[in-house]
């Protein structure tokens, strides 16, 4: 599967952006789903995820309560909607599909899991 971030771009403090993460690829619906995020000079984090069903969802702390994974598997794509975004979240923000599920409510917040991985988008929040 191939898997591409788009969506990205300059916002300001308190603002909204939605990524959306394409792919190619019969079995995207049954892979999971993760994000995940590198800001300039810090390692690449994971901030949330979404099972190949849709039907569970988690975030981190950092983005708990401003984020929001989805997906539409008829149109192979998983959404990202940030809002209230801050100086911080600052950084290129990647997807990811995990094809070794457990289940169709299973995630992963383990880097290691995703073995597909899109390019990447840059969101950039001013103050």
């Amino acid at each position: 599967v191939q898997l591409q971030a788009s969506g990205g771009g300059l916002v300001q403090a308190g603002g909204s952006l939605r990524l959306s993460c394409a792919a190619s690829g019969h079995t995207f619906s049954s892979y999971p789903i993760g994000w995940f995020r590198q800001a300039p000079g810090k390692e690449r984090e994971f901030i949330g995820a979404i099972s190949w069903s849709g039907g569970s969802t988690y975030y981190t702390d950092s983005v708990k309560g401003r984020f929001t994974i989805s997906r539409d598997n008829a149109k192979n794509t998983v959404y990202l909607q940030m809002n209230s975004l801050k100086p911080s979240d600052t950084a290129i923000y990647y997807c990811a599909a995990d094809p070794n599920p457990w289940g169709p409510e299973y995630y992963s917040g383990s880097i290691s899991s995703y073995d597909y991985w899109g390019q990447g988008t840059l969101v950039t929040v001013s103050s």
